[in-house]
């Protein structure tokens, strides 16, 4: 299990992913933050590069804000 604080940044021109610090990244999404699609859009983005399903991203604080905490069942 891996836990990270992400800080989000939608409607970005392409999406991106960079580790600022241990356990800390910035991301980039093209997704806007309207009906939930930039959460749904950083939960297939992170299951991508980790290589694990969606179903092992979990958003486990700051739905609704651009910094948030997610855990990562490897």
């Amino acid at each position: 299990m891996i836990q990270l604080q992400i800080k989000v940044r939608p409607g970005a021109r392409t999406d991106a992913l960079q580790e600022t610090s241990p356990g800390v990244w910035a991301v980039q999404l093209k997704a806007p933050p309207i009906d939930g699609k930039a959460n749904e859009a950083l939960i297939a983005l992170l299951a991508k590069h980790f290589g694990c399903r969606k179903a092992d991203v979990v958003i486990v604080g700051g739905l609704s804000s651009r910094l948030k905490r997610v855990r990562i069942d490897l």
